[in-house]
């Protein structure tokens, strides 16, 4: 029987920051490392010196520079797949809704989700119950049409992200939340758990934390965009537009354009 006990292989997830709001997600288990929508390569370079880990992979959420930006330095240095959208040229991996991924060096299998809406291309990957969703949804909030992108799109890629488990922890790349959860309040202002969200996000950006990862349920709980079902939400967003609305979609469609022009 052997003395030694095996060396445990730990993931552990940290938040690069990047130009002014932007999260890297850097996924680390031992001495290996994947990132997630690298647009600056200066902050991935440092902390792989630093911590002493090895790109493994490079995963890309859509095509926008400030999540594409600093891939082709990082492959000057490290050579690693790049999955992501076939659209993407710098894509070395595409990959397609449903498909799996094994991670070199990460435990657990990544799933591929298609979640069209910011842009056509997006996706999101799954890792156990985590979730990295670029742009497609925020804490507290979503990302803007984009490109050919329809609002039912966006809509429906939003509800495909609501049924996963409520202990999701959602990886989103942008700290926008206490701005969205501003414009949360306005549409839902006795949302008792949303006033209790912005309390604690006002506490964790007074400590210069970031708000993320949140989890699924607290969308569900406080995030408009995931609660045009509800009544509040749909009579909140008929008086801002002066008109009776149909659908879901209608609903959502109609807030979205209402955040657009929220200050």
């Amino acid at each position: 029987m052997s003395l030694h006990a095996p060396r445990m292989s730990i993931m552990q997830i940290v938040p690069l920051s990047a130009f002014r709001d932007n999260y890297i997600w850097a996924i680390t288990s031992q001495n290996q490392c994947v990132i997630v929508d690298p647009g600056d390569a200066e902050p991935v370079a440092r902390f792989l010196a630093q911590q002493d880990l090895r790109l493994a992979a490079i995963l890309i959420t859509h095509r926008h520079n400030d999540h594409i930006g600093g891939v082709a330095e990082l492959l000057e240095d490290w050579s690693v797949p790049v999955f992501g959208p076939a659209s993407i040229s710098i894509v070395t991996r595409p990959v397609v809704d449903g498909e799996t991924i094994q991670l070199s060096g990460i435990e657990g299998i990544a799933v591929v989700m298609s979640v069209p809406g910011h842009t056509e291309e997006h996706l999101a990957y799954r890792l156990d119950e985590h979730l990295f969703c670029g742009d497609t949804l925020f804490a507290g909030g979503c990302g803007r049409l984009l490109g050919s992108s329809t609002a039912a799109d966006l809509h429906a890629s939003l509800q495909k992200i609501a049924a996963l488990p409520a202990n999701t922890k959602i990886f989103c790349a942008h700290e926008y939340t206490l701005s969205n959860l501003r414009f949360a309040q306005v549409v839902e202002p006795g949302n008792a758990a949303l006033t209790a969200r912005i309390s604690r996000c006002n506490a964790l950006r007074d400590a210069d934390i970031p708000t993320v990862p949140s989890s699924l349920a607290d969308e569900l709980a406080t995030n408009p965009f995931l609660r045009v079902g509800q009544a509040g939400v749909r009579q909140a967003t008929e008086q801002h537009t002066g008109a009776k609305l149909g659908t879901p979609t209608d609903v959502f469609a109609a807030l979205r354009a209402w955040k657009d022009i929220f200050r």
